[in-house]
């Protein structure tokens, strides 16, 4: 691989922590913007190879030190996105569309080999979705503004670093009951966050630009199977109820006000369409990176932090054969 100098926007992540030691152990030295060194600097330079990396410090609005950190660089990722809105200025059309695209001017103004952007699946059927817009107008104005770029659409991503299994089997430890909205149909397709740093790393090897990929995980399974599992992985068994659209939207309402909302109104809109592959991009698979990790045999690996008893909750020290050892 040519290209060796790589700028990172949103790399203290899940996305990003993995990358970062994706890259640097291949030997691509990686400059990781973040909003604030002191508390995030350390953790994300632990990630890397010692000597390939550079932390720096930048508000992501100021144009002028962003400007700045092109010049030396080849790629430029961006890893940055919100699934809901706050009154500090992080709006969709800011974060989705308006940053995204003066990295795309910037990237065509400094001749950069690559940029890669991260959106999102299943957003041309979600036209109610102020979300869902905002990401389109994003891939658009990018992809007019630098040609050199590949876009991927993941589905949802997991790991042990997540907000998403980890949110949920934090709930579904402490609720008897838990809610499925528009029944719990919805249907998934879980990547695992190192199979996702795997196809970055993949285009850019590949050289794979110019076009939009749709990230994708190696099963399919509806939002009620992915609690199944998660209730499995913790050994809980917990009351699953469909709950009415009406109530549903009530709750979203009530739930919004958090400053950490556990779901939005526009949130609830997306659960309506599936997660799935479209059939009108290629996929990771059909690139030549196709995901390997399952959902259930990667959530087992970290599940016990959600188990009674934490790690020593397995049959293994269950089952009442051990607990009968004599020990004198």
């Amino acid at each position: 691989m040519k290209a060796k100098n790589c700028l990172i926007f949103g790399g203290s992540g899940q996305i990003g922590s993995n990358l970062i030691r994706k890259l640097t152990k291949n030997n691509m030295r990686v400059t990781v913007v973040t909003r604030n060194i002191h508390q995030k600097g350390l953790r994300i330079k632990t990630q890397a190879n010692a000597g390939y990396i550079n932390i720096v410090e930048a508000n992501i609005f100021d144009e002028k030190k962003i400007q700045k950190l092109f010049s030396n660089s080849d790629i430029c990722i961006n890893l940055i996105g919100i699934l809901y809105e706050n009154k500090k200025g992080n709006t969709f059309n800011n974060i989705h569309n308006i940053f995204p695209t003066l990295l795309a001017k910037l990237s065509k103004k400094y001749n950069l080999k690559h940029f890669i952007h991260i959106s999102a699946l299943g957003l041309n059927e979600a036209i109610d979705s102020q979300y869902a817009i905002s990401k389109l107008e994003g891939e658009k104005n990018i992809l007019n503004n630098f040609s050199k770029t590949t876009i991927l659409r993941p589905s949802v991503v997991f790991s042990s670093s997540d907000n998403f299994t980890t949110q949920f089997m934090t709930l579904l430890s402490r609720l008897p009951i838990f809610p499925l909205y528009y029944s719990g149909k919805t249907k998934f397709t879980p990547i695992h966050c190192s199979d996702l740093t795997d196809v970055i790393y993949y285009t850019l090897k590949n050289n794979i630009e110019s076009q939009i990929i749709e990230c994708v995980g190696p099963e399919v399974l509806t939002f009620k199977e992915i609690i199944e599992i998660l209730l499995e992985a913790i050994n809980k068994k917990r009351l699953l109820i469909p709950v009415p659209l009406p109530i549903a939207r009530l709750s979203a309402k009530f739930f919004q006000l958090f400053p950490k909302p556990l779901l939005t109104e526009d949130q609830l809109k997306l659960l309506k369409y599936d997660n799935i592959k479209s059939g009108r991009y290629k996929s990771n698979a059909d690139i030549g990176s196709p995901s390997k990790l399952y959902l259930s045999d990667e959530v087992k690996k970290y599940s016990y932090m959600w188990r009674e008893g934490g790690q020593f909750s397995t049959k293994k020290y269950n089952s009442k054969k051990n607990l009968d050892i004599d020990l004198t």
